[in-house]
């Protein structure tokens, strides 16, 4: 008689997560699956406010969160407003610079704020949970934290794990080397406090998150979780997250729709599908039909502009996808001038630009050396002359152009463009 397998626990929301490449890591798949079937848990994932924003990078484990909840389970978002004073070596080969306890305290409402984006706190049937952790471990005194909590951590223990490891080469100080505990403590109380049995982290947060688990075990609890998801990779071996001015941040302050969207849009081919699953709500027969699209028609770019417009909408609404969506119709045009004043400094606030008298009524051939589209003014007038330069969207081919108070959009801007794609911003004022 041949002996069979026993099945696996199918469980829905962690097929879809499979489905979609979101577990690396989990502790035990058939006791979560099992422990998800039998009704609502309790999860929770942590974010440093090692900023006044958090960025894309965050998205992964923000979203997890979001499809706990949207499944019927109880999720947390712990902001670190303790551990944020310490600094998590995870993922660094050097130490992190120390932020004052006012910067950090700052930081975290910051955080909180963005969090509520995504996680509904209000909703009766299962709401979201904000804390702080600076909450439980302020109150904590050093000699009774290494008592009844350091003791069950030994240092061959915590080396052995990699966001440690990784670090003895070029030093590591005790204060990051502790961060391990304090996080492990965060799940210990959490589980204490409100019966969470599931953190959910990026795999460089593996060792802290079993050593939690660990810590659960040792202090009397049972029965709990860790999950991680992959860090985010492109295929082009860039990093993700970062776009040529910088860092994506969700707050639309720091990374404006625009700049936003342009960077989900500009998404490589052997990337999208992918990232359609990580980071959109679409079910998987609208991502095989993005898929068979891009793989009949790559030049449409139709699965970049949904993912656009998905993650757009999650992270700023409707509105900036409007605007983002305005904006690069008009950039492809030519024609900005149907652009509201705040649409236009948004587009063009990575482009060059220059500040000219508010009295002033230049010539288009300084208005180009000034923006620093041409480099001299007989380069300048040969662009002019070409019909490579167009103002606010009309093409321009006379040398002595004025450019006067009637050109100006909302009064004070002028756009340059020289050539199809270069834009340079002028600006009237002091």
């Amino acid at each position: 008689m041949t002996e069979t397998a026993a099945p696996h626990t199918i469980n829905e929301l962690l097929d879809d997560l499979e489905y979609r490449g979101l577990i690396h890591q989990v502790t035990d798949r058939e006791g979560l699956a099992k422990k998800l079937n039998e009704g609502s848990v309790t999860l929770y994932s942590g974010f440093d406010p090692t900023a006044d924003s958090l960025h894309i990078g965050h998205l992964l484990p923000v979203l997890l969160l979001r499809r706990f909840q949207l499944a019927g389970h109880n999720s947390i978002a712990l902001v670190g407003g303790g551990t944020g004073l310490i600094g998590d070596p995870s993922g660094r080969s050097t130490e992190r610079s120390l932020n004052t306890s006012d910067t950090v305290a700052l930081w975290t409402e910051s955080l909180k704020g963005q969090l509520s984006r995504f996680l509904d706190f209000e909703t009766s049937a299962n709401p979201a949970r904000l804390v702080s952790n600076y909450d439980w471990l302020a109150p904590l005194d050093v000699i009774t934290f290494l008592r009844d909590v350091g003791k069950h951590f030994t240092v061959n223990y915590m080396l052995a794990k990699d966001s440690v490891d990784s670090r003895l080469a070029n030093g590591i100080s005790f204060t990051e080397f502790s961060y391990m505990i304090l996080q492990s403590y965060d799940f210990y109380e959490l589980n204490r406090s409100h019966g969470c049995t599931l953190q959910i982290g990026g795999s460089d947060q593996w060792g802290n998150i079993t050593a939690g688990l660990d810590l659960i075990g040792k202090m009397g609890g049972s029965g709990a979780f860790g999950l991680t998801m992959p860090l985010v990779t492109k295929s082009d071996g860039k990093k993700f997250g970062k776009s040529e001015s910088g860092a994506v941040w969700l707050d639309r302050n720091k990374t404006g729709a625009y700049a936003f969207y342009q960077f989900w849009i500009n998404t490589d081919d052997n990337d999208v599908v992918k990232f359609l699953k990580y980071f959109t709500f679409l079910s998987r027969e609208q991502i095989a039909a993005l898929e068979a699209e891009l793989a009949a028609s790559p030049e449409k770019r139709a699965a970049q502009r949904e993912l656009a417009r998905e993650v757009t909408r999650l992270v700023h609404g409707q509105e900036a996808v409007d605007s983002a969506e305005n904006i690069t119709q008009a950039l492809f045009s030519g024609d900005v001038t149907q652009l509201s004043e705040a649409e236009l400094v948004e587009a063009l606030q990575d482009m060059p630009s220059a500040v000219v008298d508010e009295a002033a009524e230049s010539g288009l051939i300084d208005l180009l050396v000034a923006a620093g589209a041409a480099p001299s003014r007989r380069q300048a007038k040969q662009d002019i002359e070409s019909g490579a330069v167009s103002v606010n969207g009309q093409k321009q081919t006379a040398i002595d152009a004025a450019i006067t108070a009637e050109h100006r959009l909302h009064g004070k801007y002028v756009v340059l463009r020289r050539g199809k794609k270069n834009y340079y911003l002028i600006r009237f004022g002091s």
